[in-house]
């Protein structure tokens, strides 16, 4: 777990506020900022239980392979898709079952 400050705030039951690190906490805001997007939200659901190539990516969120490019180097750079090449194809899918759970939580969230 990472660092946390202690600064000296109590709450309503007396007990200390721990707060992370700020440059945690800009992590975790730059992560959710990537979930921000429904583009990438649409690429992430379309790998939520399937290994794609960028054409069929592409087909099923209905964008270029361009655009779904350019959307899959922001999900590969905050490690949420992973890739591996199959001959001149590569295939992504959701980096591991943390992106899958943040993926439902949310879904379920909404449907409440």
């Amino acid at each position: 777990m990472p660092e946390a400050k202690d600064p000296g705030v109590q709450s309503a039951a007396g007990d200390p506020v721990v707060m992370p690190d700020d440059e945690v906490l800009y992590e975790l805001a730059d992560l959710f900022r990537v979930f921000g997007d429904s583009t990438r939200i649409k690429i992430l659901y379309a790998l939520h239980d399937n290994e794609l190539c960028v054409q069929d990516i592409a087909n099923a969120v209905q964008l270029s392979q361009s655009a779904v490019s350019h959307q899959l180097r922001v999900l590969k750079d905050t490690k949420l898709v992973r890739f591996h090449r199959d001959g001149k194809t590569v295939y992504y899918a959701l980096d591991d079952d943390h992106v899958r759970s943040i993926l439902s939580l949310g879904m379920d969230h909404i449907e409440e």
